[in-house]
């Protein structure tokens, strides 16, 4: 994929004075948001978006406009490593729960910062070479006195709340065929008496599912697939009435009847406990190009759709898709959130997405209607929304059927992962959005490879001479906005398009990091920023609020890497540090120690040379290895290729690339499908690569 520069961004900025847009809120909402009071105590931040509804608003208030310049660091831990750190933590009953990179947990007491426990469940490195952005998690769940987390190599984890202690675990892959790479960086969802938890990989080629435990013993409960059956067979999963009946007609013939299709269900799962209704977020198809997956034909159900299913027996209720028939890494696998708005002045339960195509959905939480869809961000694969149809109307050649496509969004999407958050006191959803243009074109022939991505459309390097342009159109903005009115209330623009998640206060502050490593409190109702930390380090996870004893805190995580960090030379440089969980509250008077960064070594390649053709090294790096050590032969979260010893070494970049010498650090062997004159090319266009860049002083 490649960004294009020159491309305008038009700003949303509409500059609304507090009390101004508290009144407005209140012809949007109603006192008991939701339709029932919530049952959650103020005190805690018990489930992955506090409530079960994934608002992630906090009651509380003592932070608030008048009092957040005196907030300062109560206390802090840093983490075992240096990858990105994505993790929503938990707080129940006076303790912070939260996974690191790895799939690591920790327990903390969350006031004193004291470490309780930790356990690491051992997750093999090379199980990196099937993870499409890093080694991260998401979070864990706490139920019934224990701690659950997902693995990045496909397990389920039942630790003791208290002790740390393994109580069981589960592989989620069993039964799958070993072909099909699959990765678990969500965070794991409780749900009554079960847990659920999905998994990653469609760019690889898999078949998404969602699967529910018996949370106290980790016997299966129910299994729903994304996709049909490749074999047209069922499963003997709760799926399989729906997808023969309503699914398996909107496929054609195609690579997924081998890959598996996608719709991998990698973040977005809400209960409703109003509704007594699960909602599933379907990820993108695999392989991207449309024509390539399903020979042009069908919509693809369930990709890019939210599904219903009753939580106890996984049995379908409703779906809306937002994409069909993907060909653009639109998943809807972003955050699904409950709430209750006046509509046509009538108060309705909906559920609302910011997807990655850009467009805000609000649905009737019951049965699917859609009620209202707009653009929150520049769209240019579609036209709008038919509203009597529910479907996109989309734009000419956006299947790229015809020669390249530049969209908007691109594959990174005008919203991902990091959460977005709800004030019933402004009535406004405030959206960590990005500004994303991309090019999509063809692979001249694509052919699936048992290790690599399998994304099956041409990936490019940035263009040395575009990348200043590049940069100014790879942009972010906190983006505020009135989900009724489907219009931007404020925005703040951002320098890099990757930023944190949000949390929405009572104390009319929302809360937000940003890549440059930056913790800031804006006003919930105009978006002046009132206060900022310096954390020294990316902060790309979402903020939670807590109390204990009266004294109510802010916690988060710093770690740069995940999918911003593909693109190397668009994100700040960032020195490397290892991540660490921030946690703040009104006087504190903590300090954050930062050892200075180990120096970088100069890149110096002086008198290096090599057999290998850069030109068909590029196209094998970009297809191959920029996953890993990003865009450009540049810095990502692995290591620097233009720095490493083995540059000026070719048996030792031999034995490392096709002999796997470092499979225990995660780079496996790509024998096979890698011959050693290609590992040479490869190695020759990172020469070329670090030439550059020892000509520009780096």
């Amino acid at each position: 994929m490649r960004a294009i520069g020159g491309m305008g961004m038009k700003r949303l900025v509409i500059g609304l004075a507090g009390a101004a847009a508290l009144a407005i809120a209140a012809s949007h909402v109603t006192a008991q948001e939701g339709g029932s009071a919530s049952t959650v105590s103020a005190d805690e931040w018990p489930y992955y978006g506090r409530d079960e509804k994934e608002q992630r608003f906090s009651p509380l208030d003592q932070i608030n406009r008048a009092t957040v310049a005196k907030l300062g660091l109560a206390w802090s831990a840093e983490l075992d490593s240096d990858r990105g750190q994505e993790a929503t933590p938990i707080m129940v009953d006076g303790v912070i729960y939260v996974s690191t990179a790895w799939s690591l947990v920790y327990a903390f007491d969350a006031a004193t910062g004291k470490q309780l426990w930790s356990y690491d469940p051992q997750v093999p490195r090379e199980s990196l070479a099937s993870a499409c952005c890093d080694a991260v998690n998401r979070g864990v769940a706490v139920h019934g006195g224990k701690v659950f987390v997902g693995t990045l190599d496909g397990r389920l984890v039942a630790v003791d709340a208290k002790t740390g202690k393994l109580a069981w675990q589960v592989d989620t892959l069993a039964g799958q065929p070993k072909t099909m790479r699959y990765t678990i960086t969500g965070a794991v969802r409780a749900v009554k008496d079960k847990v659920v938890i999905g998994n990653s990989g469609a760019e690889f080629g898999v078949r998404g599912f969602v699967t529910a435990y018996d949370a106290a013993t980790g016997k299966l409960a129910w299994r729903f697939y994304l996709t049909p059956n490749p074999q047209g067979k069922p499963d003997g999963a709760a799926s399989d009435e729906v997808l023969l009946a309503r699914a398996q007609s909107t496929w054609g013939d195609g690579e997924w009847r081998n890959s598996g299709g996608g719709g991998t269900a990698w973040d977005a799962l809400t209960y409703d406990p109003d509704a007594d209704l699960l909602y599933i977020g379907a990820g993108n198809g695999g392989p991207f190009d449309y024509q390539v997956r399903s020979g042009g034909k069908g919509d693809n159900l369930f990709l890019s759709s939210i599904v219903a299913v009753d939580p106890d027996t996984g049995r379908y209720a409703w779906h809306y898709q937002t994409t069909p028939s993907d060909s653009w890494d639109y998943t809807a696998t972003q955050q699904i959130m409950g709430a209750r708005l006046v509509i046509g002045g009538k108060p309705r339960d909906v559920v609302m997405q910011a997807p990655k195509n850009g467009y805000f959905y609000v649905l009737d939480r019951k049965t699917g209607e859609l009620l209202s869809a707009r653009p929150f961000a520049p769209v240019t694969w579609s036209t709008g929304i038919d509203m009597t149809t529910g479907r996109p109307i989309l734009a000419k050649n956006v299947h790229y059927q015809d020669g390249p496509s530049i969209q908007q969004p691109g594959p990174f999407g005008a919203h991902s992962w990091q959460a977005m958050s709800y004030s019933p006191r402004t009535g406004l959803v405030y959206i960590p959005v990005q500004l994303t243009p991309g090019e999509y074109e063809k692979l001249p022939a694509f052919q699936h490879r048992p290790i690599g991505q399998n994304a099956g459309i041409a990936m490019k390097e940035f263009p040395e001479d575009q990348l200043d342009a590049i940069r100014k159109a790879m942009t972010g903005q906190l983006l505020a906005w009135d989900p009724v009115a489907q219009a931007a209330r404020w925005s703040v623009p951002k320098r890099y398009f990757v930023n944190g998640g949000t949390l929405a206060t009572a104390g009319d502050l929302v809360f937000q990091g940003d890549m440059e490593g930056m913790l800031a409190a804006y006003d919930a109702a105009s978006g002046a920023k009132l206060w900022s930390f310096d954390a020294g380090t990316a902060i790309i996870a979402p903020p939670i609020s807590y109390r204990i004893k009266g004294q109510q805190y802010v916690a988060v995580l710093s770690g740069f890497g995940g999918a911003g960090a593909l693109v190397g030379r668009v994100v700040p440089d960032n020195p490397r540090r290892n991540g660490r969980l921030l946690v703040f509250k009104l006087g504190g008077t903590a300090k954050l120690t930062r050892e200075p960064p180990a120096p970088r070594a100069p890149i110096d390649v002086t008198g290096l040379t090599s057999t290998g053709d850069p030109d068909a090294g590029m196209a094998e790096y970009d297809r191959t290895c920029t996953v890993c050590h990003g865009g450009n032969a540049s810095v990502a979260y692995t290591a620097d290729l233009r720095r490493s010893g083995a540059l000026a070494d070719p048996a030792l970049w031999k034995a490392i690339v096709i002999d796997g010498a470092l499979k225990d650090m995660g780079m496996v062997s790509f024998a096979q499908i890698l011959t050693p004159q290609r590992a040479e090319d490869i190695r020759a266009y990172v020469l070329r690569q670090a030439r550059k860049g020892q000509a520009a002083g780096k």
